[in-house]
C-alpha cells in the first residue's frame, strides 16, 4: 500500500518526490525512549513527515533494505549521535549509506550531538575511543582475509565521523544551557529552515495528539474524489485547533493549494476582517499573489474563478456561525473534486444533519494523559516531583481534562513554593483560575440574554437533576428552556444523559456558579437563592413519596405550564400546599418585575 502510494505521488507534479521528510538515525539502546522519542514527536506535530524504523520497518522486511529505502525517499537525514553510537556497528554502516549519497546526489545531513562533543566523534575520543578499541579486539580475532576486510571498514567509520562532525548541526550542551525541550524546538526551527517549508506552530508539549489526529489524516489521505468537509467539535480548550494544526501541517504539500484561517471568528468582527479572509485565502493558494478586493460578494467571483480548478485543503479555525463560511467563500460545490475543508468550532450542530460531513469530537484528555501533560508545564517532565505528588493529582481536578486549562495551571505553578501551590488549590475550590475562566466564557458568545442566564440557573442547580423538571421550572421564570437547553447541547455546554438527567462538565459548571458569583445584579442572585430552596424542596418531597408519604404537590413537578393567574387563582390554598410550592409563588412575589429582567444585558 505504501509503495503504491509512493508511485502514484512521483508521478504527480506539485507533490515533493520523496516520500518522507526526514530520516531518523540514532542508536536505539541510547536514546529511543526519551530523548529520540521525544523529537520524533516534535517533527511529526510540526507536520515532518519522519522516518524511524520501529514505525516503518515492518515484520519479516528486510530490515537493511528498508534502512536504505528510508534514506533514499527522504530529503534530509538527522543523525543524533549519543554515548554509545560508535558501539554499533549497525549505527556506523547507516552513517557510511547517508554520507554516500551526500556525496553522490547532494542529500542533506543534519547532526546532533546529543550526549557526546563535537570533539568526541571527530577524533573518537571518549566512549567512541572505548568503542574503537572494541572494534580493534574484534579485527585481531579475524582470519588474515577478514582482518584486511575488517580493518579497511573500520578506516572508513573513521573518516565518515570525521566528515560528519564538520557538517552545521546542534550541541545539546552548547545550546538552550542543556534544557532539552528547549533543544528540540530549536532542532525543529532549523529542520524546517532547511525543508524551506512554512508550517504553523503547536504547543511545545502535547499528549495524546496522535489518536485525535488519526482519523482525521487518514480522512485526509483517502484519495476521495468528492469535495470533503470535516468538522471538528469540542469544549473550548480542548485541543480543536492543535489537532487541526497537526492535521494541517502533515498535509497541506500534498494538496495544489492551502490556507490555515485562524481565528474565524474574531477575525470577521474586526471592519472588512471578512475580505481579509477571502484575501488570505487568495494569496495562499496563489503562492503570494496579490488581489485587490472591495467586498465579499466581489471576493467569492474572485476566488472561485482563480482557485475553483484546483484541488485544495483550506481550514477555518473557531467557526461559531455557518453563514461566516458563506459569506467568505459562498456555496461549496465549486471546489474541485478531492479538496478537502476544515471547520474547528464548539457548536457541535454547526452543520445540519443532511448536509453531507464527516464530524470529530475531541474528547478531553483522562487522567493520566492529564497529569503527564501538567507535569510538563509545572516540572518540565512527565511525572510530578515527588513532595508534589498530591498536589499535582488535586490540580489536574480543576482542568477537566482541558489541554489548555493544564498549559496554563502547570505554568502558573511552575517553580513556585509549596505555600503557593496550596493557597492555589484551596483558592481554586471556590474560584476558577482567570485564564482558564476567561478562555471557556467565549463559549458563551453565540448565545443570547436569555439562554446566558439559563446556562447559570443549570449549572448553580439543575445539573443531575430531572430534564423535564428542569424545564417545567425554568418555563416558571420565562427563559424559555425548551429551545434554551438544545442551544446549550449545540455548542457542547450541557449533555442529557441516558435517565434525562441535565450533565456538564465540572469545569463548565464552575464556571457558571462563577459567573453568578461575578454578577453584580441582585434580582439575579434573589432568583438564584430562590430556585435553590426550590429544587431542595421538591428533592425533599420525592423523597417522602419514596418512601410512602403522599403528598399532592408532588402532582405539580412535571404538569404543563399555565399562566401565573390560572395556576394559582386562588391565593387562599397557598398555605395549604408543599414548601417549595409556596417558595415558588415567592418568587413572583419578590420579583414583580421578572420577565422584564431576563431581557435586559
Amino acid at each position: 500500500m505504501e509503495a503504491e502510494a509512493r508511485t502514484q505521488e512521483s508521478g504527480i507534479s506539485s507533490v515533493p518526490r520523496f516520500f518522507y521528510h526526514a530520516f531518523l538515525s540514532f542508536r536505539g539502546e541510547d536514546t529511543r525512549k526519551n530523548f529520540t522519542d521525544h523529537l520524533y514527536t516534535a517533527l511529526i506535530n510540526a507536520g515532518i513527515r519522519t522516518f524511524r524504523d520501529d514505525d516503518e520497518i515492518g515484520r519479516g522486511e528486510n530490515i537493511d533494505a528498508e534502512l536504505r529505502r528510508g534514506i533514499r525517499e527522504s530529503r534530509i537525514s538527522i543523525i543524533v549521535f549519543s554515548k554509545d553510537y560508535a558501539s554499533s556497528r549497525w549505527c556506523l554502516d547507516e552513517l557510511l549509506t547517508i554520507l554516500g549519497r551526500r556525496k553522490s546526489e547532494g542529500h542533506a545531513v543534519f547532526p546532533i550531538f546529543y550526549s557526546v562533543g563535537r570533539a568526541d566523534v571527530e577524533k573518537q575520543s571518549g566512549s567512541f575511543a572505548e568503542a574503537f578499541e572494541r572494534h580493534a579486539k574484534r579485527e585481531k580475532m579475524e582470519v588474515e582475509e577478514g582482518r584486511v576486510e575488517w580493518k579497511g571498514k573500520v578506516e572508513k567509520w573513521r573518516e565518515a565521523l570525521r566528515e560528519v562532525a564538520g557538517l552545521q548541526g546542534m550541541v545539546l550542551q552548547e545550546e538552550c544551557d542543556g534544557h532539552e525541550a528547549e533543544f528540540i524546538q530549536k532542532i525543529i526551527r532549523e529542520i524546517v529552515k532547511k525543508l524551506n517549508r512554512t508550517v504553523l506552530s503547536v504547543p511545545s508539549y502535547t499528549v495524546g495528539l496522535a489518536s485525535r489526529v488519526g482519523k482525521i489524516n487518514k480522512w485526509l489521505q483517502d484519495e476521495s474524489s468528492d469535495v470533503g468537509v470535516g468538522v471538528i467539535c469540542g469544549l473550548g480548550g480542548v485541543g480543536k485547533t492543535t489537532v487541526a494544526k497537526v492535521a494541517y501541517n502533515l498535509n497541506y504539500d500534498r494538496f495544489e493549494g492551502s490556507c490555515f484561517l485562524a481565528n474565524v471568528r474574531a477575525a470577521s468582527e474586526i471592519p472588512n476582517g471578512q475580505v481579509g479572509l477571502q484575501k488570505q485565502i487568495f494569496e495562499n493558494i496563489l503562492k503570494g499573489r496579490e488581489e485587490i478586493i472591495f467586498n465579499t460578494d466581489e471576493g467569492i467571483i474572485k476566488i472561485k474563478d482563480a482557485i475553483g480548478s484546483k484541488k485544495v485543503f483550506i481550514v477555518f479555525d473557531d467557526v461559531d456561525q455557518l453563514e461566516l463560511l458563506d459569506v467568505v467563500i459562498g456555496a461549496r460545490d465549486w471546489f474541485s473534486r478531492g479538496s478537502k475543508i476544515i471547520i474547528t468550532t464548539r457548536c457541535e450542530n454547526l452543520l445540519k444533519g443532511h448536509e453531507r460531513h464527516l464530524q470529530y469530537k475531541i474528547k478531553e484528555l483522562d487522567d493520566e494523559e492529564s497529569l503527564k501533560l501538567f507535569c510538563r508545564y509545572a516540572f518540565g517532565q512527565d511525572d510530578p516531583l515527588e513532595h508534589l505528588m498530591e498536589y499535582s493529582v488535586k490540580a489536574i481536578r480543576h482542568c477537566g481534562g482541558l489541554p489548555l486549562a493544564l498549559k496554563d495551571l502547570g505554568s502558573y505553578l511552575s517553580g513556585r513554593s509549596m505555600d503557593v501551590w496550596r493557597s492555589k488549590l484551596e483558592k481554586l475550590e471556590r474560584i476558577l483560575h482567570h485564564k482558564i475562566q476567561r478562555n471557556l466564557e467565549i463559549s458563551l458568545n453565540p448565545l443570547d440574554d436569555y439562554d446566558k442566564r439559563l446556562f447559570v440557573l443549570i449549572a448553580c442547580h439543575f445539573v443531575g437533576k430531572d430534564r423535564d423538571f428542569a424545564i417545567n421550572v425554568l418555563e416558571k421564570c420565562d427563559l424559555h428552556p425548551v429551545v434554551g437547553i438544545q442551544n446549550l447541547i449545540d455548542i457542547s455546554l450541557v449533555t442529557v444523559d441516558n435517565d434525562n438527567k441535565l450533565m456538564m462538565p465540572q469545569l463548565i459548571q464552575n464556571m457558571g456558579k462563577e459567573i453568578l458569583r461575578q454578577d453584580s445584579r441582585d434580582d439575579l442572585h434573589t432568583l438564584s437563592k430562590l430556585l435553590d430552596q426550590l429544587v431542595s424542596s421538591t428533592e425533599s418531597t420525592v423523597m417522602e413519596q419514596g418512601n410512602g408519604v403522599v403528598n399532592e404537590s408532588a402532582s405539580h413537578v412535571n404538569s404543563p405550564k399555565r399562566p401565573y393567574s390560572q395556576e394559582f387563582e386562588d391565593n387562599s390554598i397557598i398555605p395549604h400546599q408543599s414548601n417549595w410550592k409556596r417558595r415558588f409563588m415567592g418568587i413572583f412575589s419578590l420579583l414583580p418585575s421578572l420577565p422584564k429582567f431576563f431581557l435586559q444585558k
